[in-house]
């Protein structure tokens, strides 16, 4: 994978650190690829995310949220060695970090089948909504005004 330089739109840029931020770490990241995961949109303002953690009970598994940053651990027990003639499934322990975007809560999740689903709702805040603003001073009918002294 190519390394960028992000530098130049640091200049031209206000507003926009966490953007370029979570660029970086992505291009840096590293190839840990387990537990396997999808994240999927389900309408404008909700989404899921699925981790396949086959072999993983509930209770092995801890889900932290944080300001926007879900932290999803999962650790099994070490029991007695057993002896595999082939070992396909994976239990080792895993730690994965997801990014939200602001506003993005995590609002519930579920274990079923060996799929973890969690499910994230995006809330913007009453205030924090686009708003018409009126524009004071001027008259909304002032159009129909300047047609009717013309006419007279």
């Amino acid at each position: 994978m190519r390394n960028y330089d992000f530098s130049p739109l640091w200049r031209s840029s206000i507003g926009f650190d966490r953007l370029f931020d979570l660029a970086e770490m992505a291009q840096h990241a590293g190839e840990n690829n387990y537990p396997p995961y999808n994240i999927e949109r389900l309408s404008e303002d909700r989404y899921q995310i699925s981790l396949a953690v086959a072999g993983f009970a509930p209770s092995d598994i801890a889900i932290t949220a944080e300001q926007n940053v879900v932290v999803i651990e999962g650790s099994k027990p070490n029991h007695a060695e057993r002896n595999f003639i082939h070992r396909g499934i994976s239990t080792r322990n895993f730690k994965r970090k997801f990014n939200l975007a602001d506003y993005v809560q995590v609002k519930s999740a579920s274990f079923e089948n060996g799929l973890l689903k969690v499910d994230l709702v995006r809330e913007i805040p009453e205030a924090m909504k686009p708003r018409r603003i009126a524009i004071n001073g001027a008259p909304a009918d002032n159009v129909q005004k300047l047609e009717t002294k013309a006419a007279a």
